[in-house]
């Protein structure tokens, strides 16, 4: 890495140490407990030419930044971050996509198969005792023959998440907020039109106002008795309430989660659902990952004060330039 030690970066809250290290060996970095502007001196404030994080950045925060050129988000959902302030006051905003879609649709796999054969109970029947005790674990009523599979949010994710479940011998629909190019998979315009016409429904879709909890009682009970929920994307998209609900009343079959709305709290009625199999937002918690999408938070930042080009810049923001002239090369 180009040394900039001139450019100072603030890192506000926990980052991954690799990142922090990437980043720490070509800046100068800040680091705060949260971001909260209060938290650093006026003069401290001017500094920052960056923003590495992985914790909500609001407008607020933004504009506390009198000289801010850039924040850095670690990971491909990046609704914590107020892009379009960001676009519209000129600052760029990154995130971390590819770098962690093999993971995280590997992660929606495992829950699907979880979910469906019920391995995490069997596994707890096991090591209780109880396959000698009891006998043999009972037969599944779930089975992945014969399910067909719907993806909300058919982005890079879904697709990966797709190309498995198509080796799988499984029929394919989706739903985005429009069609997507280049996909044979079938389309559905909307959420319920899709939940009606597949037995099994994965959730990739990013959080924002537009999609909360657009997985509503309306789509479970179109998913029907036989459903099976994934959801691999964002928990404020599924109203939670109404999905363990769901899974009590037999409404659907069974769910996997990775994703919750207010992580790290899970609401009881999901912690009691024995139908459910249940995971602390690891989708991407590899080491081989995280180190990818670290390196991918630091690439950024030192393309960004080097060649004023950012490699991943998220839609809101595909648009902005530098303020700065660049170094000469």
């Amino acid at each position: 890495m180009a040394a900039s030690k001139d450019v100072t970066i603030l890192i506000p809250g926990r980052l991954y140490e690799h990142a922090v290290a990437r980043i720490s060996d070509a800046f100068d970095v800040l680091s705060v407990e949260r971001a909260d502007a209060s938290l650093l001196p006026e003069a401290e404030r001017a500094r920052v030419r960056g923003v590495a994080a992985m914790t909500r950045i609001d407008a607020a925060f933004i504009d506390a930044l009198p000289n801010l050129e850039i924040v850095a988000n670690f990971g491909v959902g990046y609704d914590a971050v107020d892009a379009a302030h960001a676009g519209a006051k000129g600052i760029m905003v990154t995130n971390t996509p590819d770098v962690l879609s093999e993971e995280v649709a590997d992660t929606a796999v495992g829950l699907l198969i979880n979910a469906v054969r019920e391995l995490p109970r069997a596994e707890a029947w096991l090591r209780e005792g109880r396959w000698k005790s009891a006998g043999d674990y009972p037969l599944t009523r779930g089975s992945l023959r014969g399910r067909s599979v719907g993806i909300f949010g058919l982005g890079r994710i879904g697709l990966a998440i797709a190309r498995r479940l198509e080796a799988f011998g499984l029929p394919i629909g989706y739903h985005n907020r429009r069609k997507a190019d280049g996909v044979d998979y079938t389309y559905y315009p909307t959420l319920v039109g899709l939940a009606r016409n597949v037995d099994t429904l994965v959730s990739v879709a990013p959080g924002g106002a537009a999609t909360e909890k657009a997985v509503n009682r309306e789509v479970l009970e179109a998913l029907g008795p036989e459903g099976v929920f994934v959801n691999i994307g964002r928990g404020s998209t599924v109203d939670e309430e109404a999905l363990a609900a769901a899974l009590a009343d037999g409404t659907i079959m069974a769910a996997g989660l990775d994703v919750f709305a207010d992580e790290p709290n899970v609401p009881e009625g999901l912690l009691k659902a024995e139908n459910a199999s249940l995971l602390p937002h690891v989708g991407s918690a590899s080491v081989h990952t995280r180190r990818g999408m670290a390196a991918l938070v630091a690439d950024n930042m030192v393309e960004w004060f080097g060649s004023g080009r950012a490699l991943t810049p998220v839609p809101e923001t595909q648009h902005v330039a530098p303020k700065r002239a660049l170094p000469s090369r």
